[in-house]
């Protein structure tokens, strides 16, 4: 957790509401998969890939105010390569029957839903917690 809090301070929330999310998908969607095991194989790795995505994204955001102007083709390739590593492995998987198309997809927009989630779960649990600093120091 260090390592991510260090590259982006929103970043190990981010991947803790990701992980949620993915435990509330397969809580509900594992009761209206016809194969069980590939919804829940395809969904985690919908998950991991949103992950690497995130991290990924957190690095070429560092890079980017580090590098400035100057590093702009590097960082569209990497931005690019993120997709096309995404792509491979839903091929892979697909090929190999590891898991279920759809149920990844679902996986990888955790990472969307979980931008948009996160600042607001964040703020409320924030506000909860200084609530209870308060009464605490007072």
């Amino acid at each position: 957790m260090k390592l991510l809090k260090r590259l982006n301070d929103a970043l190990p929330a981010l991947v803790g509401t990701i992980i949620i999310y993915g435990l509330i998908v397969e809580f509900v969607g594992v009761w209206f998969a016809e194969s069980k095991l590939l919804f829940t194989t395809g969904l985690w790795i919908g998950e991991l890939c949103a992950i690497f995505m995130a991290i990924h994204i957190a690095i070429i955001i560092r890079d980017a105010v580090e590098l400035g102007e100057s590093g702009t083709k590097r960082l569209a390739f990497k931005s690019v390569s993120r997709y096309v590593i995404v792509v491979v492995v839903f091929l892979g998987m697909t090929y190999f029957h590891l898991g279920d198309f759809i149920a990844a997809f679902i996986g990888v927009l955790g990472l969307k839903v979980c931008a948009y989630v996160q600042p607001f779960i964040h703020t409320r649990i924030l506000k909860d917690v200084d609530k209870s600093a308060e009464e605490g120091g007072e």
